[in-house]
């Protein structure tokens, strides 16, 4: 097989690779804002007075991997308006935009 070719392959197998790590990531992000969600309409934190406490931080800065993506669910959660910060820093779901959010997946 031509040099070429194995360098052309080799590039096409690392764009691939690539690819599947970031579907993985997003996948585990995704699943883990469900669980969040899951997790406060258990706790029927729909408002202000009900409102939970949630990691939302690191626990040890030190620690990498997967075990990290639930406060970054937390922060796109908030950032899409799902869920609410009080300044008490316990968290809420927003029942409408839960509403209008299950309404879209079915």
């Amino acid at each position: 097989m031509p040099v070429y070719l194995q360098i052309l392959l080799l590039i096409v197998a690392f764009i691939i690779f690539v690819g599947l790590a970031m579907f993985a990531g997003g996948w585990g992000v995704r699943r883990m804002c469900f669980k969040i969600i899951a997790e406060m309409e258990e706790a029927r934190a729909f408002s202000v007075g009900k409102a939970v406490v949630l990691q939302d931080e690191r626990k040890n800065i030190f620690r990498v991997g997967t075990g990290n993506i639930r406060p970054k669910a937390l922060n796109l959660l908030i950032a899409d308006g799902l869920v609410i910060k009080t300044p008490k820093g316990k968290y809420y779901l927003d029942k409408d935009k839960l509403a209008q959010m299950k309404s879209k997946a079915i």
